[in-house]
């Protein structure tokens, strides 16, 4: 597992006009080929009338999978500018489809790239990125008295609390890299005076917008 990528949030799109032409950017993320394709037939099937729906997706790891596909665009004008932008944007995981609805004036080669290219960056930028880091989720149980001064602490710290369980005891989860886990044991044991139990939990991804 990567200690951390970028990818996209979700479901968007959005539309730009160039020269009469609609260009409609549908931007998802996908785990597998699958759910890829699954994608681009329910935007085709959405936009059945368009002139084209163009499409390309990056997935794996290592971008293991990568596909583009004109759709009756002149060959390489519209798929690869497409992944060419995903790839620029170091995004993994992410399926897009163009959706063009034609104009009436010809672009030329170069336009559609650039067309195409213009319409899946700024789908990206209104559907929005994030940043997905590999955290361990650290427990640590303590008597209710200890509660304010830990959530105070955990506020103005590098630390993210994923939880808080009121039970007999409280039970605080916090994500932490996996780095830090044995100076956050350490720090809760002294704000604590040693009045504390923790220990380490899942490995989960934190998702935090992209700076």
């Amino acid at each position: 597992m990567l200690p951390s990528y970028l990818t996209v949030k979700g479901y968007g799109e959005n539309e730009i006009i160039i020269d009469k032409s609609r260009f409609i950017a549908h931007i998802s993320r996908a785990n597998t080929e699958e759910e890829a394709q699954e994608f681009i037939q329910t935007i085709k099937k959405q936009h059945w009338n368009a002139t084209h729906n163009c499409s390309a997706y990056l997935i794996g790891e290592h971008d293991q999978i990568q596909k583009a596909n004109d759709d009756g665009e002149p060959s390489g004008t519209a798929g690869v500018p497409i992944l060419e932008v995903l790839k620029k944007r170091h995004l993994k995981d992410t399926v897009v489809v163009i959706t063009r609805y034609f104009g009436g004036i010809k672009l030329g080669a170069g336009g559609l790239i650039r067309a195409y290219g213009k319409a899946t960056s700024e789908g990206i930028n209104a559907t929005g990125v994030v940043e997905r880091k590999l955290m361990k989720v650290m427990h640590t149980n303590v008597d209710y008295t200890w509660l304010g001064k830990l959530e105070n602490e955990l506020r103005s710290s590098i630390y993210t609390v994923k939880e808080i369980h009121y039970l007999d005891a409280v039970e605080i989860e916090t994500y932490v890299e996996e780095s830090q886990a044995d100076i956050f044991r350490a720090w809760m044991i002294e704000l604590t005076n040693g009045q504390c139990k923790v220990w380490e939990g899942d490995v989960l991804y934190l998702e935090e917008d992209a700076k």
